[in-house]
């Protein structure tokens, strides 16, 4: 379930049981119905699919975490020498390691394996092999924070958009 502050700003996905319970605190509040209604001994429940909560919670604009999965989802699993989509993705030094390259976003792409063999301990102007994008850090937009949820949850995205 998407919990959104009290300013409407997502601040993440939570579970039905988490969700219910603040709910039930009145800690938050229901905004949209999506996921059908709880049964109860009383009366059915409905399950939220976003919720908002009442109180304002003021932290900083979340970062990406720099890993390799996020790599592999900011280039879209495609290896940035050849264009193809690849099944097994490696992690490409743009500038190699051993040549003063870091460890940041700017210097890491995604590759198949076979050009990351071809291109080996070179610069890409070296190997002949030019990337097909810059490297650069992924957005911090929300519909790209919570991109894979978007498939089963399409009444999120007016809350995504613009955040």
């Amino acid at each position: 379930m998407l919990v959104l502050n009290a300013n409407y700003e997502p601040l993440g996905v939570c579970s039905v049981r988490r969700a219910v319970g603040l709910l039930f605190a009145s800690k938050a509040h229901l905004v949209v119905n999506g996921r059908g209604w709880l049964r109860t001994l009383g009366e059915p429940f409905p399950i939220p699919s976003v919720i908002r909560l009442n109180a304002m919670i003021r932290r900083p604009r979340p970062t990406i975490p720099l890993t390799k999965r996020e790599i592999f989802r900011r280039d879209g699993y495609i290896c940035q020498y050849c264009g193809r989509p690849t099944t097994r993705p490696t992690i490409d030094h743009v500038i190699p390691r051993q040549r003063g390259g870091g460890y940041t976003w700017e210097n890491l792409v995604t590759a198949c394996p076979e050009c990351n063999q071809r291109k080996g301990n070179r610069t890409p102007e070296e190997a002949h092999m030019p990337l097909l994008r810059r490297p650069a850090p992924p957005p911090r937009s929300a519909i790209y924070r919570f991109r894979r949820y978007l498939a089963q949850h399409e009444e999120w995205r007016p809350f995504l958009e613009g955040w």
